[in-house]
């Protein structure tokens, strides 16, 4: 699961390997178990949720509650849940394309499918198994099952993603990314035709009330959230953007695309089809990575190629 992202979703604080949030006015007289089943970041049961409820691991406003507990407003809800022992994260021989690498870090070349660390329903296969395998040596500041996990990026995007092999390496990238000093700019193809060459999405992201699994800009329970955009190409019906992040919230390009009525090709979840596909995911690609080495204090910045399936789906918009 994806903790982080789920913690911003509450003004109070989360618990320690847990998440929280405070129950909004429409959710008033829903059962707890419904709430969290629905609200979790992976897909998870209602029996599972209804397990960590009998165990004590839910709490509303600092008490153990019964799983038919009828929500109020303004109720906080945390739940606690002990990771995976280390003994389940095995180190698996899965390829990597790696951009760069020193006994400080990883830079990786993340293929569209792979899920960054293992989570509800993705127990393996996951880029942690593989850097397990690869490296021998990670940072543990993000616990047993993310070792030298910085950042994210979605399952269905690829691109460059970086991991530390040390705590103090793990500390200054996650410095930078705090002070929005990286450099992340992503290519995408996205749906109908960009009127402006370039501009800036400035719009709060935050949980989606109608659905909590969704996110969607909202001036509830959100932060702050910016990117901002260049058009590189247009083929009438579809436009290739290069985007900049200078914040990294969940699905923040895709929520920010869809909200100036330009959801990515391809996206299963903020997108809508009109006769362009792409199969396998959103047309998304982590393309830079810049930042400042932790050890030398030098400036280093990284490209990865187009995937085929992007470059699949530009030449069959230039072939029209």
């Amino acid at each position: 699961m994806n903790k982080d992202a789920l913690n911003e979703r509450t003004e109070g604080e989360s618990p320690d390997n847990g998440v929280a949030w405070t129950v909004q006015e429409e959710y008033a007289r829903e059962r707890i178990d419904k709430y969290i089943t629905e609200a979790w970041e992976e897909d998870i049961s209602r029996s599972q949720v209804q397990q960590w409820i009998e165990a004590g691991l839910v709490t509303v406003n600092g008490r153990t509650v019964k799983a038919n507990y009828k929500l109020s407003p303004e109720d906080l809800i945390s739940v606690t849940v002990p990771e995976p022992a280390a003994a389940e994260l095995t180190p698996e021989n899965i390829p990597l394309n790696v951009a760069y690498e020193d006994s400080d870090l990883i830079v990786v070349n993340k293929p569209r499918g792979m899920v960054v660390h293992p989570a509800a329903g993705h127990p393996s296969g996951t880029l942690v198994n593989a850097l397990m395998y690869h490296c021998k040596d990670l940072s543990g500041i993000n616990g047993e099952i993310r070792p030298g996990i910085v950042h994210r990026i979605d399952k269905d995007t690829s691109g460059l993603i970086m991991a530390a092999k040390n705590d103090a390496s793990h500390n200054s990238l996650a410095a930078q990314l705090k002070a929005h000093s990286v450099t992340r700019r992503y290519l995408a193809v996205v749906q109908g035709n960009v009127a402006h060459d370039q501009g800036t999405v400035d719009a709060p992201i935050g949980r989606d009330p109608h659905d909590r699994k969704l996110y969607t800009v909202t001036e509830k329970n959100s932060k702050t959230a910016v990117t901002h955009f260049t058009v590189l190409e247009r083929f009438g019906d579809c436009t290739l953007l290069q985007l900049q992040l200078e914040t990294g919230r969940t699905h923040q390009i895709r929520v920010h695309m869809k909200f100036i009525g330009h959801p990515l090709v391809g996206d299963p979840v903020y997108g809508r089809s009109k006769g362009i596909f792409m199969e396998g995911g959103q047309a998304l690609h982590a393309a830079v990575l810049g930042f400042v080495h932790p050890s030398s204090g030098e400036y280093l910045e990284f490209s990865a190629p187009l995937p085929g399936d992007m470059e699949d789906l530009l030449a069959r918009l230039r072939s029209r």
